[in-house]
């Protein structure tokens, strides 16, 4: 009787811990090339959650892509997909920072990273990022990519 007590200790144990888990660290498969050369399609990121706050530049990120208009003409916003499309791009400026030369155009007036935004860019310059959008609202995070996970891209 004893055993069987510890052995679903154990597994209750293990059941939260997993949850607990969950909550803090998740995996993300990268697609599209915007990330190339340092990712490729296909290969997944170990990715744990966390606001503006712990990230530096250069960090990879995890995030949702902005609303952004449909064109300078016509202000009605894109609808998001039903199921989150993340985003994996390299932190290029955080709050306070001067406005990255490839995200001006987009940014408008700015001349700084404004309070709860961030400028993200592709490694590679054919990317959907700020460059197109401007700053991306902070509260779109995911989290911080910790390091890729072995195996087959």
């Amino acid at each position: 009787m004893i055993a069987l007590t510890s052995a679903l200790a154990v597994t209750a144990l293990t059941l939260v811990a997993a949850v607990l888990v969950r909550r803090r660290i998740v995996v993300v498969t990268v697609s599209g090339t915007s990330m190339t050369p340092a990712l490729q399609p296909g290969e997944r990121l170990l990715v744990r959650r966390c606001g503006i706050t712990a990230l530096q530049v250069g960090d990879i990120v995890v995030l949702e892509p902005p609303r952004v208009p449909v064109s300078r003409e016509v202000r009605i916003l894109a609808p998001l997909p039903r199921r989150t499309r993340w985003q994996v791009k390299r932190v290029a400026a955080l709050p306070g920072d001067p406005i990255p030369a490839p995200a001006q155009e987009a940014a408008g007036t700015l001349r700084t990273v404004p309070d709860g935004t961030l400028i993200v860019l592709g490694d590679n310059t054919v990317s959907n990022d700020s460059r197109l959008t401007g700053p991306y609202p902070a509260d779109r995070i995911l989290g911080i990519a910790l390091r890729k996970l072995a195996g087959e891209p």
